[in-house]
């Protein structure tokens, strides 16, 4: 998005609505000299000893008449004086201090006090791992992370407004959002309720995901939290806000759909094709994880006759010598996977690799050959926690882990109707969820027609040019896509 300014007022006017933009007014004698920059970009102990002191000190002997004179001040290599407003607004963005002579002088000093913010070996992302795309994370300091975003979104139009939040941390947070994009009413709404908090210590930008959340009584997260770079400059130029909390590498983002949890960054850096392909495996795995052990329970305990011929025989076999009802099988072996999965996260990551190998095969095969289960539900029950592994969000695949019980309960007790009665109970409670005011459910309800492009497969950057209608952003299109012509690299006369 491309911002026009007429002056270097304008843009010093739209860069101040960031509380990460700051000016400094230093006395040189009877001369006052504004310098302007991003905290965020910049390294503050260099400006202040290379340029500060070094510029106060050199007024104790000299006047400086010129802003041209800044160059023979300052022992730094790397300074420009010009008036040009795209270099000042590029160079700005770039972690460069601009320095005033007068206020309103259109020339003005561009000295580069640049900081690597984020270019450090630790803070690859940890839960969110793709083989394709960047794979830069966040940290736990709040003025790196913003620096870490202002490098990917290069415009002024990317706001912060800093607000503080617990009456006893008193935690910086941060809202994050691109002007002329977002919808004002999010970024009030989001505004507001993070005033609205009321909370002692913020320790992580967790809780307040739950303390915005629109409705509490739900298993589903309703804001996308995520550790990776793209995927917050994604959301932003999208239309949406984000917020981050100091102390925490966790970005939230809103408003969100449940289609936002199934989508990977490394769906836009693979050929569309295959993007889509590895989406629809996506969706299609966690509704088996959410829906195969119920199945079987409800086919085994009320429908035998919907089993083909040929299963039935060895599906008897499996189970004639299991002493309990298919539903405490597949209670036991279910809470079984769940002590692995929880055990492995807990423990060193070495051992918990080896506990989650070792014990799944131990506890398995000896559970098998006790007759404590079945040789097909264990598969059926492996597949499902595989299955629910292949959501990108965490918090996703905690709430599918958790929906399965009450799917197999509602199974074992009315069968296929309780199944059927899950599954509806499940779409009614996901068409009145509402993630900061917005329909949770979009584009299936209410349908949006033109936002589907982007939900169950991933289409062509030909046709991913304008925003999604359902966030109502101020600026419709990201860009404008030229025709697709067949490329050769001989040129025909």
């Amino acid at each position: 998005m491309k911002t026009e300014f007429k002056n270097l007022d304008q843009l010093l006017k739209l860069a101040g609505q960031s509380s990460d933009f700051k000016t400094t007014t230093i006395l040189l004698g009877k001369q006052k000299v504004n310098i302007f920059y991003y905290s965020t970009l910049i390294d503050a102990k260099w400006m202040q000893q290379h340029l500060i002191l070094v510029v106060q000190n050199r007024s104790l002997d000299s006047e400086i008449k010129e802003i041209e004179d800044i160059k023979d001040w300052i022992p730094i290599n790397d300074i420009e004086i010009t008036d040009e407003l795209t270099n000042i607004q590029s160079k700005l963005l770039k972690g460069y201090a601009l320095v005033q002579l007068n206020e309103n002088d259109q020339k003005c000093a561009l000295v580069n006090l640049a900081d690597n913010h984020g270019l450090r070996q630790n803070n690859d992302t940890e839960n969110e791992f793709s083989v394709v795309g960047p794979k830069v994370g966040f940290v736990e300091d709040l003025d790196t992370n913003i620096g870490l975003l202002r490098t990917q979104i290069n415009i002024p139009n990317l706001i912060i407004k800093e607000i503080i939040v617990g009456t006893t941390s008193k935690t910086k947070v941060a809202i994050i959002y691109i002007d002329g994009v977002t919808n004002k009413q999010h970024i009030q709404t989001f505004e507001q309720r993070l005033v609205d908090i009321d909370h002692d210590v913020v320790f992580d930008s967790s809780l307040l995901d739950q303390m915005m959340s629109d409705n509490s009584l739900t298993p589903f997260p309703l804001f996308v939290s995520t550790e990776r770079r793209d995927r917050v400059v994604y959301s932003l130029i999208n239309g949406q806000v984000a917020v981050i909390s100091d102390g925490s590498p966790y970005f939230v983002t809103g408003p969100s759909t449940l289609f936002d949890f199934f989508i990977s960054p490394e769906d836009y850096y693979l050929p569309w094709i295959l993007g889509s392909f590895f989406r629809l495996i996506r969706i299609f795995g966690v509704i088996f994880s959410l829906f195969a052990t119920s199945m079987y329970v409800a086919i085994t305990t009320f429908h035998y006759e919907v089993i083909p011929k040929d299963l039935l025989s060895p599906l008897i076999f499996s189970r004639k010598n299991v002493p309990f009802t298919p539903f405490f099988e597949v209670l036991f072996l279910e809470i079984t996977i769940e002590f692995l999965r929880e055990a492995g996260a807990r423990l060193p990551t070495k051992i918990g690799q080896t506990l989650g190998i070792v014990g799944g095969i131990v506890i398995g095969q000896a559970a098998v050959e006790a007759a404590l289960t079945s040789n097909i539900l264990l598969i059926v029950v492996a597949l499902s926690a595989l299955a629910s592994f292949t959501t990108p969000i965490y918090k996703m695949s905690n709430a599918i882990r958790f929906l399965r019980f009450p799917i197999i309960i509602l199974s074992a007790i009315f069968g296929g109707i309780g199944l059927f009665m899950g599954v509806c109970f499940l779409f009614i409670h996901l068409i009145r969820l509402k993630s900061l005011g917005s329909p949770y459910f979009v584009p299936i309800f209410p349908l949006r027609t033109m936002d589907l492009k982007d939900s169950f497969i991933r289409p062509s950057f030909q046709f991913l040019y304008k925003r999604p209608q359902y966030l109502r952003p101020n600026s419709l299109f990201r860009y404008l896509p030229k025709p697709v012509k067949q490329k050769n690299d001989l040129d025909e006369e």
